[in-house]
């Protein structure tokens, strides 16, 4: 399984959105934690980070965390949904992910964002389902 928790790692760190960011992932069996650095480059209009890169972290931590379990397939968010609790202007973002439930065609997903301080600063919760996608060297799956 190890092998296929680090190919999932590749595949993440080889998307150019996430080349884009520095997002980097460590995943494990029902797990998976996403960091991504706070640039200014990310920021909204009023000087903080920009919610998609919440969405992303939050996103990307409850996805890997499905995937870990499907070693065939590339799985799909068919729905995220986050609440953002305050603000982050410096340092590191953290979202931590994990699979809480599945059904025989859904597996549903927590993840939580921390900054660097450890301060919970959002949540976000996903509904995914296996797609027909292999999971190949072609898509950064090695």
């Amino acid at each position: 399984m190890d092998d296929h928790y680090r190919k999932l790692e590749n595949m993440m760190h080889s998307a150019p959105i996430v080349q884009l960011t520095g997002a980097r992932a460590e995943i494990g069996r029902g797990r998976a934690d996403i960091t991504v650095p706070v640039k200014q480059d990310f920021f909204h209009a009023a000087n903080a980070l920009h919610g998609s890169i919440y969405f992303l972290a939050l996103d990307n931590a409850a996805f890997f965390a499905v995937n870990s379990l499907v070693e065939e397939v590339y799985v799909l968010t068919i729905h995220f949904s986050i609440v953002i609790i305050r603000p982050v202007t410096s340092g590191t973002v953290k979202a931590v992910g994990k699979v809480t439930t599945s059904t025989a065609t859904h597996f549903f997903a927590d993840s939580v964002l921390y900054d660097s301080e450890g301060r919970e600063i959002a949540r976000g919760s996903g509904i995914f389902v296996k797609s027909r996608i292999k999971l190949a060297p072609e898509i950064g799956y090695k």
